[in-house]
C-alpha cells in the first residue's frame, strides 16, 4: 500500500497528518497521490462543486506594499483605478452570477482596510443585495475590526475572505505594510462576529514546499473551511514580475496536499487556473470541489457556463 493511501485510511477515521507527512507526500507517485486525494475529497465534501464569484467593487491606490499585487501605489503597473461603484452596478453582477447559478458572491475592495463613508455605503449596498437577491452574501474588504465585522454579519453577509497569503515565515518577503499577525487577528474577529471564513494565499511567490505546508497547517489551525489557492500570475511592475512560474505538477501536487492537510474544506480554484490544462479541469480530479467563476474574471479564460459544462463533464454536481 503507498503511502497515500495509507495516510487517506487514517484521515478518512478522523487522523490530522503531520508537518513532516505532509511535506513526505511531496516525494509520492503523482497517481497515487491524485487518486488518495481525490477519494478523501469524494468521501469527506462529497461530488458538488461550490461556485463563487467576485465584483471587484473598488480598485487601485492601495497603500499596502504586497509584491504580488497590481493594485499598491507602491509600484507601476498601469492598473486601472476607480472609486467605489455604484449600488446598481454591483446589483447587476450580483444579479447575473444568481441568475447562472452561483452559490457565492462577494464585493472585494482594494485598501489595506475598507474605513469611512466607503465602508458605510457598502454596508447599505449587502443589506439591499440582501433584499433584491437570492445567492449568498461573501465580504472582502481588508483589515477590520470587530465592530465592522458585526455590522456585515447584521446586514446579511455570511462568509469574510481574508488570505493569509503564504506562511508566517515567508511573510515578511511578500509585504511589510501589515504583518501576518494582522491577518490572523482580522480572521479570529470575524470568527468572533459570527461570520464564516474563507481564507487562503498564493502558491508561487518563491516560497519553499515548507512554506506551503505550513499555511495550510495554519489554515487548518484556524478552521477555516473554504481556502481559495492562487498561482502566481506575475505582473509587470511588481517586484515578482520575473518570478517563474510553477509547472502544473507542482500545482496539482500542492492542491493534493492541501486536501489531506485540510479533509474537509473547499479547496477552491482562484488566479492562475489557467496554468493547469482546461482551466483548471484536472485540480478537481486531485482534490478541489470548488471555484472562483464569473463573466467578468480576468484570472482565467471561462465565464460560468464554461465552468458549469466543464463540472457536469467530470461528473460532480452544481447547484
Amino acid at each position: 500500500m503507498s503511502f497515500s493511501n495509507e495516510l487517506k485510511n487514517r484521515i478518512l477515521e478522523g487522523y490530522n497528518i503531520s508537518k513532516e507527512e505532509a511535506l513526505r507526500l511531496y516525494n509520492e507517485s503523482s497517481k497515487d497521490l491524485y487518486k488518495s486525494a481525490d477519494d478523501v475529497r469524494r468521501t469527506l465534501t462529497g461530488n458538488k462543486v461550490d461556485l463563487c464569484s467576485i465584483a471587484n467593487g473598488k480598485s487601485g491606490r492601495c497603500s499596502e506594499n504586497c509584491t504580488y499585487c497590481a493594485q499598491s501605489k507602491h509600484f507601476k503597473t498601469g492598473v486601472k483605478e476607480y472609486s467605489l461603484l455604484t449600488y446598481e452596478e454591483i446589483r447587476n453582477q450580483a444579479k447575473e452570477n444568481e441568475t447562472e447559478g452561483v452559490d457565492r458572491f462577494s464585493i472585494v475592495t482594494s485598501g489595506r482596510g475598507l474605513v469611512g463613508p466607503d465602508f458605510n455605503k457598502v454596508v447599505g449596498y449587502y443589506d439591499r443585495l440582501n433584499k433584491d437577491c437570492n445567492i449568498s452574501l461573501c465580504a472582502s474588504h481588508g483589515i477590520l475590526t470587530k465592530e465592522s465585522l458585526l455590522k456585515l454579519k447584521e446586514v446579511g453577509v455570511k462568509r469574510y475572505h481574508h488570505n493569509i497569503e503564504t506562511s508566517r515565515n515567508y511573510y515578511s518577503k511578500v509585504c511589510t505594510t501589515h504583518t501576518y499577525d494582522d491577518r490572523v487577528k482580522t480572521i479570529n474577529e470575524a470568527k468572533k462576529a459570527g461570520l464564516e471564513i474563507c481564507s487562503g494565499g498564493i502558491i508561487g511567490l518563491g516560497e519553499s514546499r515548507e512554506d506551503r505546508v505550513d499555511m495550510a497547517m495554519e489554515l487548518r489551525n484556524l478552521n477555516v473551511l473554504s481556502i481559495p489557492i492562487n498561482v502566481l500570475m506575475p505582473i509587470m511592475g511588481t517586484p515578482l514580475e520575473t518570478q517563474e512560474a510553477l509547472s502544473e505538477n507542482e500545482i496539482l501536487r500542492t492542491i493534493a496536499i492541501f486536501r489531506f492537510i485540510n479533509p474537509a474544506a473547499n479547496i477552491r480554484l482562484a488566479a492562475g487556473r489557467g496554468l493547469i490544462k482546461n482551466n483548471g479541469e484536472k485540480a478537481f480530479k486531485v482534490g478541489a470541489n470548488a471555484t472562483i467563476t464569473g463573466n467578468l474574471l480576468t484570472t482565467c479564460g471561462n465565464k460560468i457556463c464554461d465552468d458549469k459544462k466543464m463540472i457536469k463533464a467530470l461528473g460532480l454536481d452544481l447547484k
